[in-house]
């Protein structure tokens, strides 16, 4: 928070899901509105609380979903998982799950000075800083490992070098706008979209072929 309230705008990649999927707003008879959505989650999933943990909610939760059901940016991303699917190598489900009360917060302290990408707009405001899910995993052959960095580590390292480079290079606003059919736009207003996904009208996402990160 204390870096976007900076008047130099910031994009930040966050890896964990910012919403659900659409089965899971049918199920529970919530509106197709990701701000409901968020107060919601926050009430039956208070992890942002000092005394909470995902793993003590979990032991009792009504509210919650199946290890099937898939986001359709999560479908078109390939391996990503499913954030119900816990407990198994590489899962996002405990990440979001205590990640989603805090995507809350900082929308609550800092309202229309950050832009939360793409359920405030596909396109983001000149100057506004923003707030977008991101997916290592697409990036990762990308970049060589250096010593000494940590999974976790050099899955951040990607996405801010694969941030930088499609900006230097004027590509950045290819990602933020993808070719969507209107089934995906559909689904993306309430499940969300990861960032560097390709839509199924553009099914290459955009290359960084030449580029080299210092």
């Amino acid at each position: 928070m204390e870096r976007l309230r900076d008047r130099v705008p910031t994009l930040v990649g966050i890896d964990h899901g910012f919403s659900f999927p659409l089965s899971y707003f049918e199920k529970h008879g919530l509106p197709l509105d990701w701000t409901a959505f968020l107060e919601d989650f926050e009430e039956h999933w208070p992890t942002r609380g000092d005394t909470t943990s995902v793993d003590a909610i979990r032991r009792n939760a009504l509210r919650t979903g199946q290890t099937r059901w898939r986001r359709l940016a999560e479908k078109r991303a390939g391996g990503a998982k499913s954030v119900f699917h816990f407990d198994v190598p590489g899962q996002v489900a405990k990440s979001t799950h205590a990640g989603l009360p805090w995507l809350a917060f900082i929308r609550e302290r800092l309202g229309t000075g950050v832009h939360f990408w793409p359920f405030d707009g596909w396109d983001v405001p000149q100057g506004r800083s923003a707030i977008a899910e991101v997916y290592p995993s697409l990036w990762l052959r990308d970049f060589e490992r250096a010593a000494g960095l940590s999974d976790d580590q050099f899955d951040a390292f990607c996405i801010a070098a694969w941030l930088a480079q499609a900006d230097r290079a004027g590509r950045l606003q290819s990602f933020l706008e993808p070719r969507l059919t209107l089934e995906e736009h559909s689904a993306a207003r309430v499940e969300g979209w990861i960032l560097g996904v390709a839509g199924g009208a553009d099914l290459d996402p955009p290359a960084l072929d030449g580029l080299a990160f210092p």
